[in-house]
């Protein structure tokens, strides 16, 4: 049963509900803490430590992405404890990470978030390490690339994979330092269980799966725009993010996850296959046949009057069920709505179909 009781937070009296974390206790009350193995599709794992609060009674830091809250409880965000804490991961994880002249982990076309929380403490000049992680540098897959230097093991790849994909193609392998994020036998994504949906790109915090096909170095080019867009590969309205530079769609991203109805996934299509928008066999203007049968470039007008006299045409010569429309997947359902009315009510038959169905 849901019950509401009272925390304190930060000093703050606030309401929480049975089974909430402290997560999502303070994003509701807009209390900011910091994580790297967070997603909200997934189940907590606490693995980053990057998250650790203060509670009242309890003597170590606990993660506050797991720790569900119970009555009266008084929890810290910020103290000097946390801070010190902080600074000492941030320093490690530097230790064992890629670092540019700035002595900060390096950026990546994904955004580093590692990167900007090492921004928030001071460097301790950590000796740096050389942890033996294996990459898959073989890989032939066109999309994804493994950069292993980069990774942190908070198993946000390996655990979307399992727990919303389902299909478990990575997964974490060896021991101690040489744990790395590896597929069976280290194979190819393309000879594994991989639907090569891209959700490990998009939930990993630091780039180290990253997407081959965009600039590797996306984020220090600046002036990229973005647009929220319909994907138009099927009629399920996943939301996406078109990153257009120079008039270009050089990337396309999912919207956060709960954002949408596909809260933050997209499938192989959807994230990968935006080539078409510029390929330069695109029909981008209407086309009428002339009286030799020759496609010719036309207005909008011109055409829709075309399509309308050609289907009446055919209607008086025939009858209304010598008509037969065919609508598609790739379209909305709004849109789909609109062609089965058409045939039904403008022309006067049922002969409407939708390739959905076959």
């Amino acid at each position: 049963m849901n019950q509401s009781f009272q925390i304190t937070l930060d000093g703050q009296t606030v309401t929480a509900h049975t089974g909430e974390t402290v997560f999502d206790v303070a994003k509701r009350e807009g209390v900011s803490i910091p994580s790297l193995c967070h997603d909200s599709r997934l189940e907590p794992a606490g693995a980053c430590r990057v998250c650790l609060v203060e509670v009242a009674g309890q003597r170590r830091l606990q993660p506050g992405c797991a720790w569900v809250v119970t009555p009266d409880m008084q929890i810290e965000t910020q103290t000097d404890r946390i801070q010190r804490h902080r600074t000492v991961l941030y320093n490690l994880y530097m230790a064992d990470h890629e670092i540019d002249d700035a002595g900060l982990p390096v950026e990546t076309g994904n955004e580093n978030q590692l990167r900007k929380l090492c921004q928030s403490v001071p460097s301790m000049g950590l000796t740096p390490i050389q942890a033996p992680r294996s990459g898959r540098p073989l890989d032939d897959n066109p999309y994804i690339k493994f950069e292993p230097d980069l990774c942190i093991l908070c198993a946000r790849c390996t655990r979307y994979c399992d727990e919303v994909e389902a299909v478990n193609a990575i997964t974490l392998a060896n021991r101690g330092s040489e744990t790395t994020i590896a597929t069976a036998g280290q194979r190819s994504l393309m000879e594994t269980t991989c639907e090569l949906c891209g959700g490990c790109i998009d939930t990993c915090p630091t780039g180290a799966l990253i997407e081959k096909k965009a600039p590797s170095n996306l984020v220090q080019l600046g002036e990229i725009e973005s647009f929220r867009s319909t994907c138009n590969f099927c009629g399920v309205g996943c939301q996406l993010n078109l990153h257009v530079q120079n008039d270009r769609v050089v990337k396309v991203t999912s919207p956060p996850p709960g954002d949408t109805l596909n809260d933050g996934n997209l499938c192989i299509k959807g994230r990968f296959a935006y080539d078409f928008i510029h390929h330069q066999d695109r029909i981008t203007e209407p086309l009428i046949r002339d009286k030799n049968g020759q496609l010719q470039p036309a207005t909008w007008e011109q055409a829709i009057a075309a399509t309308a006299n050609g289907l009446n045409a055919v209607r008086e010569k025939h009858g209304p069920d010598a008509l037969g429309f065919i609508s598609s997947s790739r379209c909305t359902g709004e849109e789909n709505y609109l062609m089965q009315k058409l045939a039904r009510a403008a022309f006067g038959t049922n002969n409407i179909h939708q390739c959905a169905a076959t």
